[in-house]
């Protein structure tokens, strides 16, 4: 994991310990980094097995 990967993950845990579920424009706000950047971090996130994402609820699993 990139510390990048690490930073957005962090942030995606943290805010789902509150319930909140953050938005694209959340981590972009909080990351100071593109669209483009963020959705890498995740896919390759997604693909290591560390977020899932439930289609259904709409909502990060950590």
């Amino acid at each position: 994991m990139t510390d990048f990967e690490r930073k957005v993950y962090q942030i995606i845990v943290n805010m789902h310990l509150y319930g909140k579920n953050p938005t694209l424009n959340d981590l972009k706000r909080k990351t100071g980094k593109s669209e483009k950047t963020i959705r890498a971090a995740v896919k390759s996130l997604m693909i290591n097995g560390e977020l899932k994402w439930d289609k259904g609820k709409r909502i990060w699993i950590v």
